[in-house]
Protein backbone atom coordinates (compact mmCIF):
# COMPACT_ATOMS: atom_id res chain seq x y z
CA UNK A 1 0.00 0.00 0.00
CA UNK A 2 1.37 3.43 -0.95
CA UNK A 3 2.31 5.74 1.83
CA UNK A 4 0.03 8.70 2.48
CA UNK A 5 1.50 12.02 1.35
CA UNK A 6 3.19 14.03 4.07
CA UNK A 7 1.10 17.17 4.63
CA UNK A 8 4.27 19.10 5.43
CA UNK A 9 5.25 18.62 1.78
CA UNK A 10 1.95 20.08 0.61
CA UNK A 11 1.53 22.96 3.05
CA UNK A 12 4.41 24.92 4.56
CA UNK A 13 2.91 25.90 7.89
CA UNK A 14 6.08 27.66 9.03
CA UNK A 15 5.99 30.23 6.23
CA UNK A 16 5.65 33.72 7.64
CA UNK A 17 3.51 34.83 4.71
CA UNK A 18 0.96 32.12 5.54
CA UNK A 19 0.69 33.25 9.15
CA UNK A 20 0.35 36.90 8.13
CA UNK A 21 -2.39 36.01 5.64
CA UNK A 22 -4.31 34.05 8.27
CA UNK A 23 -3.98 36.93 10.74
CA UNK A 24 -5.25 39.48 8.21
CA UNK A 25 -8.27 37.31 7.41
CA UNK A 26 -9.26 37.16 11.07
CA UNK A 27 -8.46 40.83 11.68
CA UNK A 28 -10.86 42.33 9.16
CA UNK A 29 -14.29 41.09 10.34
CA UNK A 30 -13.19 41.22 13.98
CA UNK A 31 -11.99 44.83 13.75
CA UNK A 32 -15.03 46.06 11.83
CA UNK A 33 -17.46 44.47 14.25
CA UNK A 34 -15.67 46.12 17.18
CA UNK A 35 -15.47 49.50 15.42
CA UNK A 36 -19.11 49.34 14.31
CA UNK A 37 -20.41 48.44 17.76
CA UNK A 38 -18.42 51.29 19.26
CA UNK A 39 -19.89 53.59 16.63
CA UNK A 40 -23.41 52.50 17.50
CA UNK A 41 -22.87 53.18 21.19
CA UNK A 42 -20.49 56.17 21.18
CA UNK A 43 -20.68 57.72 17.67
CA UNK A 44 -16.90 58.09 17.64
CA UNK A 45 -16.45 58.25 13.85
CA UNK A 46 -19.55 60.41 13.39
CA UNK A 47 -18.12 62.98 15.80
CA UNK A 48 -14.84 63.00 13.84
CA UNK A 49 -16.86 64.13 10.81
CA UNK A 50 -18.70 66.90 12.62
CA UNK A 51 -21.77 64.82 13.37
CA UNK A 52 -22.29 63.70 9.76
CA UNK A 53 -23.07 60.00 10.02
CA UNK A 54 -23.06 59.48 6.26
CA UNK A 55 -19.54 60.85 5.86
CA UNK A 56 -18.44 58.67 8.78
CA UNK A 57 -19.91 55.60 7.10
CA UNK A 58 -18.17 56.45 3.82
CA UNK A 59 -14.89 56.74 5.70
CA UNK A 60 -15.40 53.33 7.30
CA UNK A 61 -16.35 51.89 3.90
CA UNK A 62 -13.06 53.15 2.49
CA UNK A 63 -11.16 51.58 5.40
CA UNK A 64 -12.95 48.24 5.00
CA UNK A 65 -12.44 48.19 1.23
CA UNK A 66 -8.74 49.08 1.56
CA UNK A 67 -8.17 46.46 4.24
CA UNK A 68 -9.87 43.89 2.01
CA UNK A 69 -7.47 44.72 -0.81
CA UNK A 70 -4.51 44.31 1.53
CA UNK A 71 -5.93 40.99 2.78
CA UNK A 72 -6.28 39.71 -0.79
CA UNK A 73 -2.74 40.79 -1.67
CA UNK A 74 -1.37 39.00 1.40
CA UNK A 75 -3.33 35.88 0.43
CA UNK A 76 -1.83 35.89 -3.06
CA UNK A 77 1.64 36.40 -1.62
CA UNK A 78 1.15 33.50 0.79
CA UNK A 79 0.05 31.20 -2.05
CA UNK A 80 3.14 32.00 -4.09
CA UNK A 81 5.33 30.67 -1.28
CA UNK A 82 3.36 27.43 -0.96
CA UNK A 83 3.98 24.16 -2.87
CA UNK A 84 2.11 23.68 -6.13
CA UNK A 85 0.13 20.47 -6.35
CA UNK A 86 -2.20 19.19 -9.04
CA UNK A 87 -5.70 19.31 -7.54
CA UNK A 88 -8.12 18.92 -10.46
CA UNK A 89 -7.66 17.13 -13.81
CA UNK A 90 -7.82 19.03 -17.09
CA UNK A 91 -9.94 20.85 -18.19
CA UNK A 92 -11.55 21.20 -14.75
CA UNK A 93 -8.38 22.75 -13.37
CA UNK A 94 -9.29 25.96 -15.19
CA UNK A 95 -13.06 25.62 -15.62
CA UNK A 96 -13.94 25.04 -11.95
CA UNK A 97 -11.94 27.96 -10.50
CA UNK A 98 -13.21 30.25 -13.27
CA UNK A 99 -16.84 29.36 -12.54
CA UNK A 100 -16.31 29.71 -8.78
CA UNK A 101 -14.64 33.09 -9.15
CA UNK A 102 -17.31 34.46 -11.49
CA UNK A 103 -20.08 33.21 -9.18
CA UNK A 104 -18.32 34.68 -6.16
CA UNK A 105 -17.88 38.08 -7.79
CA UNK A 106 -21.50 38.10 -8.95
CA UNK A 107 -22.66 37.52 -5.38
CA UNK A 108 -20.38 40.24 -4.00
CA UNK A 109 -21.15 42.85 -6.67
CA UNK A 110 -24.92 42.29 -6.82
CA UNK A 111 -25.28 42.31 -3.03
CA UNK A 112 -23.32 45.57 -2.85
CA UNK A 113 -25.53 47.02 -5.59
CA UNK A 114 -28.70 45.93 -3.81
CA UNK A 115 -27.63 47.27 -0.42
CA UNK A 116 -25.82 50.40 -1.54
CA UNK A 117 -22.69 51.76 0.12
CA UNK A 118 -24.26 52.45 3.51
CA UNK A 119 -26.18 49.19 3.53
CA UNK A 120 -23.07 47.21 2.66
CA UNK A 121 -20.60 48.92 4.95
CA UNK A 122 -22.38 48.89 8.30
CA UNK A 123 -24.42 52.04 7.83
CA UNK A 124 -27.05 50.73 10.25
CA UNK A 125 -24.51 51.09 13.07
CA UNK A 126 -24.34 54.78 12.15
CA UNK A 127 -28.10 55.09 12.37
CA UNK A 128 -28.51 54.96 8.57
CA UNK A 129 -31.19 52.30 8.36
CA UNK A 130 -32.82 50.81 5.29
CA UNK A 131 -36.56 51.27 4.85
CA UNK A 132 -37.16 47.58 4.27
CA UNK A 133 -35.35 44.28 4.05
CA UNK A 134 -33.72 43.57 0.68
CA UNK A 135 -35.31 40.42 -0.71
CA UNK A 136 -34.25 40.47 -4.38
CA UNK A 137 -31.25 38.74 -5.92
CA UNK A 138 -28.89 37.60 -4.48
CA UNK A 139 -30.64 37.70 -1.11
CA UNK A 140 -33.45 35.52 -2.42
CA UNK A 141 -30.82 32.84 -3.06
CA UNK A 142 -28.45 33.24 -0.10
CA UNK A 143 -28.80 34.81 3.33
CA UNK A 144 -25.24 36.15 3.32
CA UNK A 145 -24.23 36.39 -0.35
CA UNK A 146 -21.28 38.70 0.25
CA UNK A 147 -19.57 36.32 2.66
CA UNK A 148 -20.36 33.34 0.43
CA UNK A 149 -19.06 35.19 -2.62
CA UNK A 150 -15.84 36.09 -0.85
CA UNK A 151 -15.32 32.48 0.25
CA UNK A 152 -15.88 31.23 -3.30
CA UNK A 153 -13.27 33.69 -4.57
CA UNK A 154 -10.72 32.39 -2.06
CA UNK A 155 -11.41 28.82 -3.18
CA UNK A 156 -11.21 29.78 -6.86
CA UNK A 157 -7.82 31.42 -6.36
CA UNK A 158 -6.46 28.37 -4.55
CA UNK A 159 -7.63 26.05 -7.32
CA UNK A 160 -6.40 28.32 -10.10
CA UNK A 161 -2.87 28.47 -8.67
CA UNK A 162 -3.09 24.81 -7.58
CA UNK A 163 -2.10 25.49 -3.98
CA UNK A 164 -3.58 23.07 -1.40
CA UNK A 165 -2.68 25.60 1.30
CA UNK A 166 -5.20 27.94 -0.30
CA UNK A 167 -7.99 25.42 0.19
CA UNK A 168 -7.09 25.14 3.87
CA UNK A 169 -7.14 28.94 4.13
CA UNK A 170 -10.54 28.96 2.39
CA UNK A 171 -11.92 26.63 5.05
CA UNK A 172 -10.48 28.98 7.66
CA UNK A 173 -12.15 31.95 5.91
CA UNK A 174 -15.49 30.15 6.04
CA UNK A 175 -15.13 29.48 9.77
CA UNK A 176 -14.10 33.09 10.47
CA UNK A 177 -17.13 34.38 8.59
CA UNK A 178 -19.46 32.02 10.45
CA UNK A 179 -18.12 33.33 13.76
CA UNK A 180 -18.43 36.95 12.59
CA UNK A 181 -22.05 36.36 11.58
CA UNK A 182 -22.85 35.00 15.04
CA UNK A 183 -22.04 38.45 16.39
CA UNK A 184 -23.06 40.66 13.48
CA UNK A 185 -26.45 39.16 12.68
CA UNK A 186 -28.12 39.37 16.12
CA UNK A 187 -26.75 42.88 16.73
CA UNK A 188 -28.12 44.14 13.41
CA UNK A 189 -31.48 42.52 14.18
CA UNK A 190 -31.47 44.32 17.53
CA UNK A 191 -30.88 47.69 15.82
CA UNK A 192 -33.89 47.23 13.56
CA UNK A 193 -36.02 45.87 16.39
CA UNK A 194 -35.25 49.00 18.41
CA UNK A 195 -36.26 51.19 15.49
CA UNK A 196 -39.50 49.27 15.04
CA UNK A 197 -40.28 49.69 18.73
CA UNK A 198 -39.46 53.41 18.57
CA UNK A 199 -41.68 53.87 15.50
CA UNK A 200 -44.52 52.03 17.22
CA UNK A 201 -44.18 54.18 20.34
CA UNK A 202 -44.16 57.35 18.22
CA UNK A 203 -47.32 56.23 16.43
CA UNK A 204 -49.11 55.69 19.75
CA UNK A 205 -48.16 59.19 20.89
CA UNK A 206 -49.61 60.70 17.74
CA UNK A 207 -52.89 58.93 18.44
Amino acid sequence: MANSPDISNIIYFSKRSLLISVASIAFNPTAWNIVARNEYKNKTITRLFGGNARYGCYFLALCIFSAGMVRDALYHEALQEQPKQKILPEPFDTLVPAVLFIAGQIFVITSTWALGITGTFLGDYFGILMDHRVEGFPFNVLRDPMYVGSTLSFAATALWYERPAGLLITLYVYIVYLIALRFEGPFTDMIYSNRAAADKAASKKEL
